[in-house]
């Protein structure tokens, strides 16, 4: 399976944690921990790849990744 580049943040909102792949459109969960919300995205983008395959829709090479923050000195 490919590795995807995975985003983990607290929603005030919401009042939990969401985890989403930015290469797979729409792919994102949530969980009341990080660690949660990331299990149940790779369960998402299990799901996601495999009706993509199903519908023979192409599966994103993936590309992103977070900009490094270097602070200011």
């Amino acid at each position: 399976m490919k590795n995807y580049w995975i985003n983990v943040f607290y929603s005030e909102e919401d009042g939990c944690y969401i985890a989403d792949i930015p290469d797979l459109e729409y792919c994102s969960a949530h969980g009341d921990t990080p660690e949660e919300a990331v299990r149940e995205v790779n369960i998402a983008k299990s799901l996601w790849l495999e009706v993509a395959m199903e519908k023979g829709i192409k599966i994103p090479t993936p590309r992103y990744r977070a900009a490094i923050y270097q602070g200011v000195n």
